[in-house]
């Protein structure tokens, strides 16, 4: 049973930087981060694979955000730098056990096990 628990959310004025985390528990070699605004429909954030050696992002966020994990401790970081009010929205860990075709990283479905949700709120 793969377990995921999200933590490091909070608010942050635009320009600053948060930290998100996601335990998880199992082996899932795929790990992502998406995110759902207010109003909004969840979307694809970044991806991590190949035992930790390959990222993926989203064009909105590449270039600010780094996704990283601490094998030793299975938990997966998403480091967010220069934060606008546009990435205000509740961010959701997502893992699978499964090969995830590359076209297909951002496909919610791809992924069986999420966590709770962190909020993220940026303030202009």
């Amino acid at each position: 049973q793969v377990k995921l628990v999200e933590s490091g959310g909070g608010s942050v004025q635009a320009g600053g930087s948060l930290r998100l985390s996601c335990a998880a528990s199992g082996y899932t070699p795929y790990k992502a981060w998406f995110r759902q605004a207010p109003g909004k429909e969840r979307e694809g954030v970044a991806v991590l694979y190949n035992s930790g050696s390959s990222t993926y992002y989203a064009e909105s966020v590449k270039g600010r955000f780094t996704i990283s994990q601490d094998n030793a401790k299975n938990t997966v970081y998403l480091q967010m730098d220069t934060l606008k009010s546009e990435d205000t929205a509740m961010y959701y860990c997502a893992a699978s056990s499964s090969y995830i075709w590359p076209a297909l990283f951002f496909q919610q479905q791809r992924y069986p096990h999420w966590g709770q949700g962190t909020l993220v709120t940026v303030s202009s």
